[in-house]
């Protein structure tokens, strides 16, 4: 099956069953970071900091291409939703189209600019291991593969906005897989393969989504909707620029807040190396909140951009109402367990004495805002469903920014380092409230143009 109807049918089975693979798709990507990172550590400190260093312009590449995949899901949704397969399968192709050209561009500055981005790092020499010469090395692998690191996340967005987040899933799956195999091989050497570093790291990286990307490519042969042949035809200037219109606001947000984490990392540097480590901890720890959010978020965009499709009102606001229930319940478990278990979860991670107060500290703190923030990004969801990508990239933006004075200013308090947690609970607590008195006004006085559509049910 390539797509689902979420404009008939059980809504809270279709939020979950669409949800679950996405969630797991998210984890995945956890779980590449997590692999390069064990078998890169036994390199040694020098190659972590190289390839650690290099992640921050992949972090601020897969910002740039969530532009075409939120552009993807909204658009492809909503057109399914009107029944217009030819819309379906343009956006799909503007889409595509969009993110190999800037995949492409991004690629070329990569490798061209490898050496002034990481020379600016100054990371030097650690042990005898040359951090900037390692560093660059990984870099221009990464841009020399970009193309197929970087589109995968849009044809996720296609699929899911035509409600099948199964085979993005299945595809992730069989990358991580190779991934695993391949980094330890690469890194270290085995048989005919030579011990290659870090760039092995970075080979194995390009490899396993070079996988993944022929693995979407041969199931657009199978898709009844947009067909392979249908990605590689000329793709409308109109419809280019309307995934760019949707998508750019998300993607604005998540190169803001890459930079804003950088800001708040420049603070907490200041007290030294426990509450950097206890920060690094915790957002991991922290991650199983919001990645489950996101999963249920992007489900309720596709959901909401289908029946918008429909003009069905009445399925957008149940879809919504379903959705924050879901995740109120989940919202609140993850308060409870951050707040009251947050010392036997931090000492999984950190054992050592005078780290655990500072661990279970950041987790009650971050713990009062995880409803909070479970409300924001679900919210944002709908919010995106609808093609109205601005208010909650703004609300995003501008609090999120607004952590940096906060945290100055309470750090300057009796509060110590704390006070950067206070920052950033306290902006998830507004963030959350403030996108839902933005929401639930626009869709109470929402109404269509043309009335509700008689669409048909997609066969």
């Amino acid at each position: 099956m390539t797509h689902t109807d979420l404009t008939q049918g059980p809504i809270f089975k279709q939020l979950v069953k669409l949800s679950l693979p996405i969630m797991a798709t998210s984890f995945m990507q956890m779980a590449y970071n997590l692999t390069d990172m064990v078998w890169i550590g036994r390199v040694g400190s020098g190659a972590v900091a190289a390839v650690g260093t290099a992640g921050f312009f992949v972090w601020f590449g897969n910002a740039l291409h969530f532009s075409t995949k939120i552009g993807a899901e909204v658009n492809v949704s909503q057109s399914l939703g009107r029944r217009d397969m030819d819309a379906a399968a343009g956006y799909g192709r503007s889409s595509f189209r969009l993110a190999v050209f800037l995949a492409a561009v991004y690629g070329l500055f990569l490798v061209a600019g490898a050496k002034a981005l990481m020379g600016f790092f100054d990371l030097g020499v650690d042990n005898g291991f040359d951090v900037t010469a390692a560093s660059i090395q990984y870099l221009r692998i990464i841009g020399a593969g970009s193309v197929f690191m970087f589109v995968n996340p849009t044809l996720t967005g296609i699929y899911n906005g035509l409600g099948n987040s199964r085979l993005p899933f299945l595809f992730n799956a069989v990358g991580l897989v190779i991934n695993m195999i391949m980094d330890p091989v690469l890194i270290f050497g085995f048989g005919p393969f030579p011990a290659l570093g870090v760039r092995g790291a970075a080979i194995a990286t390009i490899l396993s989504q070079l996988t993944v990307f022929f693995l979407f490519i041969h199931s657009f042969h199978r898709n009844r909707i947009i067909a392979l042949k249908e990605l590689f035809k000329k793709a409308r200037s109109r419809r280019m620029a309307n995934v760019l219109k949707i998508g750019m606001p998300p993607a604005l947000q998540n190169m803001l807040f890459a930079f804003f984490a950088m800001i708040i990392a420049k603070i907490l540097s200041g007290w030294g190396p426990i509450p950097i480590a206890v920060q690094k901890v915790g957002s991991q720890i922290e991650a199983l909140s919001w990645l489950t959010a996101g999963g249920i978020a992007t489900s309720l965009g596709a959901f909401v951009g289908q029946n918008y499709g429909a003009k069905d009102l009445y399925r957008i606001k149940q879809g919504y109402k379903t959705a924050m229930g879901i995740m109120g319940v989940l919202g609140l478990a993850a308060t409870g367990l951050l707040v009251f278990a947050g010392e036997p979860i931090f000492r999984v991670f950190i054992n050592e004495p005078h780290v655990i107060p500072e661990g279970v500290l950041y987790l009650k703190i971050l713990g009062y805002s995880q409803l909070f923030m479970a409300i924001e990004i679900t919210t944002a969801g709908a919010f995106n469903g609808m093609g109205k990508t601005l208010p909650p990239a703004l609300t995003s933006i501008i609090f999120t920014g607004l952590r940096i004075p906060a945290a100055l200013l309470l750090t300057s308090t009796s509060l110590g380092v704390a006070g950067v947690w206070w920052s950033v609970s306290g902006s998830s607590i507004v963030k959350g409230t403030l996108l839902v008195f933005l929401f639930i006004p626009y869709i109470s006085h929402f109404r269509f143009r043309k009335g509700r559509a008689k669409a048909p049910p997609l066969s």
